[in-house]
């Protein structure tokens, strides 16, 4: 078995964007480590559900959206499916697009002093860049380099802030929900746990290991992938609201742009460019994945061929970053709005999307040997039952009919 990272770590860059980083940021400074335990409860879900689309994209030889219309009899059915996915996975993406852009161009303009605006503009130039060469791997190696930068980052910074070991241990190991955290612990599952990861683990698995010949081993180590680089991805998210944590009781608003000036007596002049250099990471990041992941949904979907230089890929993933570009300059500002639009379409796609995998990765006849175990079958109802309440709770809030 070659044990080495790949599809693994693009999940890991899509879920580490600006969003969680302000979700992170406001746990840490609000409750200090109290909610930690949640991460690792995401870290978790998030495992057993990409663990899930990898072997459905391994076994069946194609991707969760191509499985999901392969599944279902009905015409009219499968076309209402698959309208109401892809429409919600360009749409959603696209306000996912316009929050990491600008999270990019925060970090940007703390790394540099230019304007957001110019920050936004690169960074979607950037993003076009790599989305044009149409060569999956180059995509791969330059997304793993920016986590690799991102995790390190975090961890450091996490590092210099000092904090208590014995109140970090009892944040992971006494799970409890202090008053008026609610909405944040289900924000920090809801932000780790992704929609549109779901479709792009399943494709880029296949592109990863091509060869259904050694499927036993391209299992294995598509798994030995999924926890090391979602374990990556939850120690980053762990690392920001433990930087967070010396700003508990200071007061008024967190956001990830003014994070590192407040630090700045803890750790220094650097304080700014350390925190700048890891929003920039995630923003650019997610910045990329964010149009990969609808290109790969929209093509399982409407049944194009999933090969990035297709031109009806390139439309998908034009067509979200052109959005989210657009969206970005004209809204400006914080991120962090326009990510409430993205919720709500994860909120609603989510749970219906995770029955599906699990109805797929059940069925003999598409997973063969390599369909769901008992104990898989336990943690994945587990976790759409966790879901299905994250979506009400934040549906509900969105209606306005929770505070």
């Amino acid at each position: 078995m070659r044990l080495r990272l790949g599809p693994g770590l693009l999940v890991s860059a899509a879920f580490i964007g600006p969003g969680t980083i302000v979700t992170a940021s406001t746990a840490g400074a609000g409750y200090g480590a109290a909610l930690l335990w949640t991460i690792v409860f995401a870290v978790a879900a998030t495992i057993v559900l990409q663990d899930m689309a990898a072997r459905v994209g391994l076994a069946g030889r194609r991707g969760f959206g191509e499985s999901i219309r392969a599944s279902i009899a009905s015409p009219v059915l499968r076309r209402t499916l698959t309208l109401l996915v892809g429409a919600g996975i360009l749409l959603g993406n696209a306000a996912f697009q316009a929050g990491n852009l600008l999270g990019a161009s925060l970090g940007f303009n703390l790394l540099t002093g230019f304007h957001a605006n110019i920050g936004v503009v690169l960074m979607g130039g950037t993003a076009a860049v790599l989305l044009l060469s149409g060569r999956y791997k180059t995509i791969q190696n330059v997304l793993i380099g920016l986590v690799v930068v991102m995790s390190v980052v975090f961890c450091v910074v996490a590092a210099l802030t000092a904090p208590s070991i014995r109140e970090l241990a009892a944040g992971v190991l006494a799970p409890r929900i202090p008053p008026g955290s609610l909405l944040v612990v289900l924000a920090l599952i809801g932000t780790t746990i992704v929609t549109y990861n779901l479709f792009l683990h399943a494709s880029t698995a296949l592109e990863q290991w091509p060869d259904a010949a050694r499927n036993d081993a391209n299992v294995r180590e598509a798994r030995f992938d999924t926890m090391v680089s979602v374990a990556l991805g939850g120690l980053v998210t762990a690392s920001v609201l433990i930087t967070a944590m010396p700003l508990q009781g200071l007061g008024g608003e967190v956001s990830a742009a003014t994070i590192g000036q407040r630090l700045e007596p803890i750790l220094g002049p650097a304080a700014p460019l350390l925190f700048g250099a890891g929003l920039f990471a995630a923003g650019l990041t997610s910045s990329v994945t964010a149009p990969l992941a609808a290109a790969y949904a929209a093509a399982g979907a409407f049944g194009w061929s999933a090969d990035l230089g297709n031109a009806r890929m390139r439309l998908a993933w034009g067509f979200v970053l052109l959005t989210g570009l657009l969206s970005a300059l004209l809204l400006g500002g914080s991120p962090y709005r326009v990510i409430v639009l993205a919720q709500a379409s994860n909120a609603l796609l989510l749970p219906l999307l995770v029955v599906f995998l699990l109805v797929i990765a059940n069925r003999e006849e598409i997973m063969g040997r390599f369909r769901n175990s008992r104990l898989s079958n336990v943690l994945g109802a587990i976790v759409v039952v966790v879901i299905a309440a994250l979506s009400a709770v934040q549906l509900a809030r969105l209606a306005g009919l929770l505070e």
